[in-house]
């Protein structure tokens, strides 16, 4: 699926409409999805920060948690945050499972993780990968002060892309059951004429409405 997304802004002292817009494809790669959603269960969405040159955002994963909340009130998503505190050290970056095998023979050893998930009634574990990045900085702006006041004087663009992977685990089938994957890039603007204008192109927003909205129609029985 792919879509385009703009939101422009006309400010006083400008004479060009300047927008930023979001292009975005969004992937997906179901294996086993319920068909009646999943009821009573819990879900908890967990950021990957294995990797040495990027963490997956804290904020993304609770952007995600919020989508599937607020699309249907009936799932229980876990705070990331609450999880990682209540299960630590076992899901910290060093030492989280990468595979759904990992994860079996955690509890395996771990009665108490097995004991506590059981608790929680958590039937899917979610795993993001990926994270958004600014690049091809261009333009320039001069900003000074005076006696008789002070501004902002140029312009400047920004490129941003955005690219996730979201991997869920099932605890009641021991395995990997689908993968939804996005990427969104986009074109930001900073005009300034006295007053910079930011005119940001969402693109981890539109990165977040895309997973979410796959993983809303993966664990619930409205979609």
């Amino acid at each position: 699926m792919i879509r385009t997304i703009c939101r422009a802004l006309l400010p006083g002292a400008i004479v060009a409409l300047l927008s930023g817009c979001v292009t975005s494809t969004v992937d997906q790669m179901v294996f086993n999805e319920p068909s009646d959603g999943i009821g009573n269960a819990t879900v908890v969405i967990l950021g990957r920060r294995h990797a040495s040159d990027y963490d997956t955002e804290p904020d993304f994963v609770e952007c995600v948690g919020k989508h599937i909340a607020a699309g249907d009130r009936s799932i229980t998503v876990i705070s990331e945050l609450d999880f990682i505190n209540d299960f630590y050290p076992w899901f910290e970056p060093r030492t989280a499972p990468l595979q759904i095998d990992d994860l079996d023979r955690l509890m395996q050893r771990q009665p108490a993780v097995a004991e506590k998930l059981a608790s929680l009634n958590t039937q899917y574990m979610i795993w993001i990968d990926g994270s958004t990045e600014d690049s091809d900085s261009n333009g320039s702006m001069t900003c000074a002060v005076g006696p008789g006041g002070g501004g902002c004087f140029g312009f400047g663009t920004w490129s941003s892309d955005a690219n996730y992977e979201a991997t869920i685990w099932n605890f009641t089938e021991h395995a990997e059951v689908g993968r939804i994957s996005t990427t969104a890039n986009g074109q930001s603007y900073m005009p300034a004429v006295i007053i910079p204008i930011p005119i940001i192109a969402p693109v981890q927003g539109t990165a977040c409405d895309g997973i979410g909205n796959q993983l809303l129609q993966f664990l619930s029985s409205e979609y």
